[in-house]
Parts: structure tokens; C-alpha cells; sequence
């Protein structure tokens, strides 16, 4: 690890400037698909299905009204 560093900051400005940018995008990518692989997990769980379900009960009822209300217009 010491070699490493010591190579790196023999390197010129430009080199260790891209090489931070490489390593901060990969590590962006790592995150964003950990992220995305435990979203997938905690919305797949029944208990959120549940949650989620009961959540959207009152938009239901408002897209029927809204529905029933459109038939009405066009009668």
C-alpha cells in the first residue's frame, strides 16, 4: 500500500486529479447498485406490499370519484 501512495505522489497533477475522478465515479457506481439491489429486497417483502397497498387505498377512491365524475360530464 505505501508503494502505492508513493507512486502516486510521484505522478504529475492532471494523472492524480483523473485518477480521483475514475476511483469517486466507481465508487458512485458501487453505492448506486448496493442501493438498488436493497430497494428491490425491501419492496418485495410482504409487509411492504402490505403497507404500500394500504397507502394507496384513498387514491383509489379518489380515481373512482374522478372517474364517475368524468361518465357524468359526457352523458
Amino acid at each position: 500500500m505505501r508503494k502505492i501512495i508513493n507512486n502516486l505522489r510521484d505522478q504529475p497533477e492532471a494523472v492524480r486529479r483523473h485518477i480521483l475522478h475514475v476511483l469517486t465515479f466507481v465508487a458512485g457506481i458501487i453505492l448506486i447498485i448496493l442501493w438498488i439491489y436493497s430497494l428491490g429486497k425491501n419492496l418485495s417483502s410482504p409487509d411492504t406490499q402490505a403497507k404500500i397497498n394500504n397507502d394507496l387505498k384513498p387514491l383509489n377512491a379518489l380515481k373512482a370519484n374522478l372517474i364517475g365524475g368524468y361518465n357524468s360530464l359526457n352523458q
